[in-house]
């Protein structure tokens, strides 16, 4: 939640770079859905397209219709099961680096320049 009044440059979407201009549709209610329904429909276009074509691959597996839509599939839902198990394993508690984090040392109130970079 934001601490800025509704009424800030901030919320201005002409104040806005371009780029997030551009996108800013994203993030109308509705619309991540749209992009899934529209990245599902597309995948399911390129494997209908897949029947459509004869192959010639290396490997007598490559002819079969669909085999690089499942085996794509496959390896990145692989991809995302490695990522968590490794996550598990390397994962170190909040406070590993107890007293040697530069979180804990003190810094005198002189020191603390606050700046606005919003402004």
């Amino acid at each position: 939640m934001s601490d800025h009044p509704k009424d800030t440059p901030r919320d201005d979407p002409q104040n806005w770079p371009a780029l997030g201009r551009m996108f800013s549709w994203v993030d109308r209610p509705g619309n991540p859905m749209r992009i899934i329904w529209i990245l599902a429909a597309a995948s399911a276009l390129a494997f209908l397209a897949d029947f459509t074509y004869e192959k010639h691959g290396t490997f007598e597996i490559e002819n079969l219709p669909g085999f690089f839509a499942v085996f794509g599939f496959v390896g990145f839902t692989g991809l995302i099961l490695v990522a968590r198990l490794l996550r598990r394993l390397i994962k170190r508690p909040e406070d590993y680096y107890g007293d040697k984090s530069i979180d804990t040392e003190d810094y005198p109130p002189s020191g603390l320049d606050k700046v606005d970079n919003d402004a």
